[in-house]
């Protein structure tokens, strides 16, 4: 397919499955730094390779992914395929969970899963030293800016993660009664891992497509 200088189409991809880590860890980490470093599970790294299958990541123009082990894990299939090296910024990361009390306080119990859904509908809430819905979506959205700028008529892979790829489409989509985002109608399923077709004229967003 070959796009005019208006058209740009970023693969929005959220990286494969981790590894559960439930052993012990005599470690110094911070729950950031674990967070940072986890690793795919072997599913994961199955599931990455065949989603590198898919003929709408092949022959693309550049790969930007973040820095977070788990993304550059699933980066390196798409990569390889492509015969290119990816590329690293720290805008794609994660939104930073920050202290686990006053996530168990928002959620009303002791859970310490990731609370995106509920940002979703409360996207100014974020904890000491974590990232709100709303900061998360300004530095992705700003990120996306300049590849659309920079990567004119282009195809650019992006690998980020659930929370920040939910925030940042926060931009286009409604969230409806069950907290899951919704384009046109059709809802959208962020899962591990997912592949989303953005279509933009110039820095104008034309079609958003969820790709099975």
């Amino acid at each position: 397919m070959v796009l005019n200088m208006n058209e740009t189409i970023i693969y929005l991809i959220r990286h494969a499955e981790t590894i559960d880590e439930n052993g012990i860890r005599n470690t110094d980490e911070t729950m950031q730094e674990i967070n940072e470093k986890e690793i795919l599970s072997i599913e994961g790294e199955l599931d990455s390779k065949k989603l590198s299958e898919n003929e709408e990541l092949k022959n693309i123009d550049t790969i930007w992914c973040s820095n977070y082990t788990r993304a550059k894990q699933t980066a390196k299939y798409i990569s390889k395929v492509n015969n290119m090296q990816y590329n690293l910024d720290k805008r794609l990361c994660e939104r930073k969970l920050g202290n686990i009390e006053d996530l168990a306080k928002f959620m009303n119990d002791k859970e310490t899963r990731d609370p995106s859904r509920e940002q979703l509908a409360f996207p100014d809430f974020k904890t000491r030293d974590g990232e709100s819905a709303n900061e998360t979506n300004k530095r992705m959205s700003d990120f996306i800016s300049e590849i659309l700028e920079k990567y004119k008529g282009k195809k650019v892979a992006v690998i980020s993660h659930g929370g920040a790829i939910k925030f940042y489409l926060l931009s286009y989509c409604k969230v409806n009664e069950k907290l899951n985002l919704s384009y046109k109608g059709k809802e959208l399923v962020v899962n591990s891992p997912c592949l989303f077709k953005l279509k933009f004229n110039k820095h104008e967003l034309v079609s958003l497509e969820q790709i099975k």
